[in-house]
């Protein structure tokens, strides 16, 4: 080994022993500090772990069996019993209350947010269904486009329109993508833009002619085409 790679070598060691002896001077100067912050560590991952365990599984499971009895009369079209309970069993709302950081709790915030549309009181329609957070495929562009429905109702067709279209776009898919398709025409066809109406209809019969409202698309361009 030559001179020049022997000193270099001597070099490194040293400066390999100044940052070990640096090292070991401040844990020494910082012992107690590093023990505190160590400690807190572990005491919050341990009060983290217990919370998760005994309160946040078991307020889960409850909430779930709680909003067993709601979704029942959500699904039987009995929506102020699925709003407001009956009584023996809580309703959405109260599991809203008790639940609302839950999975249950927030799946009753769409439950809500149908429920209020359906008996016509549409601001808590838009309010609850805009709390509901989801990424699942079907139930995101449902809640999407119920918003605008709930804006159609209130006259506010621009509202309409941009939930529509969102709707239709936020998960493409050959249900929900059409439904949502044909509304946002209709909408177009209503505040007179007959061009983007008959576009909207275009891309209906062309991407999801085997849907149901694809094969309506024929009817409502014939209807434009007719009256331009």
């Amino acid at each position: 080994m030559s001179k020049e790679k022997t000193t270099k070598a001597s070099d490194n060691l040293k400066e390999v022993e100044h940052v070990l002896t640096t090292a070991e001077l401040f844990f020494e100067k910082n012992a107690k500090l590093i023990s505190i912050v160590f400690g807190t560590a572990v005491v919050v991952a341990l009060l983290l772990l217990a919370t998760h365990r005994f309160y946040t599984i078991p307020h889960e499971a409850k909430a779930k069996e709680q909003i067993f009895t709601a979704e029942q009369y959500f699904e039987k079209d009995s929506f102020n019993l699925a709003l407001n309970g009956d009584g023996n069993y809580p309703g959405v709302l109260d599991i809203i209350d008790n639940y609302g950081r839950t999975p249950a709790g927030n799946l009753a915030k769409y439950y809500a947010g149908i429920s209020y549309l359906h008996i016509g009181k549409y601001k808590e329609a838009i309010d609850y269904l805009e709390g509901f957070k989801t990424n699942d495929l079907l139930l995101k562009p449902i809640a999407t486009g119920a918003i605008g429905d709930a804006y159609a109702e209130m006259g506010n067709k621009e509202k309409a329109l941009k939930y529509y279209a969102e709707a239709a776009e936020v998960t493409i898919n050959s249900f929900t993508t059409p439904i949502y398709l044909l509304k946002q025409g209709r909408m177009y066809e209503i505040m007179g833009n007959k061009e983007k109406a008959l576009s909207t209809y275009q891309t209906l019969k062309d991407k999801y002619a085997d849907s149901n409202e694809g094969r309506l698309a024929d009817k409502y361009i014939a209807r434009i085409t007719a009256t331009n």
